[in-house]
């Protein structure tokens, strides 16, 4: 018996997967970039996931800012559509995959971050992040 899958569903179940190749994610800083898309994630085969660095293209960028259009960056995942676990049983999820830019050193380069920020960041040794953020979920 062949099941079927209504479009709705597996938009849904296409969204929630590891940040990979060619995904593109919102830039939650002040560094100047406003979109940027995932060369290649530095950790694990699947792809990245909260708290994980990455190396990334700009896309858009706002002008006078400290990164062009056109660069490529580091950047830290602060937000991920796909679900994670805790260490209280709970999961944490996003409506949206976010990025802080960072320098080879992993310290940020933007003076600020927006939205949301999840805690796990601490135990990935990003604490200068959530120092910046304005709310840790």
């Amino acid at each position: 018996m062949a099941t079927t899958m209504t479009c709705n569903n597996f938009l849904s179940l296409q969204q929630r997967t590891f940040i990979q190749m060619r995904t593109n994610l919102k830039v939650v800083d002040n560094s100047g970039a406003k979109r940027v898309m995932c060369i290649q994630a530095l950790k694990g085969k699947k792809g990245a996931r909260l708290g994980d660095t990455i190396i990334a293209s700009v896309k858009e960028a706002q002008p006078r800012g400290k990164v062009k259009k056109g660069d490529v960056v580091y950047g830290v995942v602060v937000r991920a559509a796909m679900q994670r676990g805790r260490c209280d049983g709970s999961e944490i999820k996003f409506d949206d995959n976010a990025v802080v830019l960072v320098n080879k050193q992993g310290e940020p380069i933007g003076t600020r971050v927006f939205g949301p920020v999840p805690h796990e960041l601490r135990k990935k040794k990003h604490v200068k992040i959530l120092t910046l953020a304005e709310h840790i979920a």
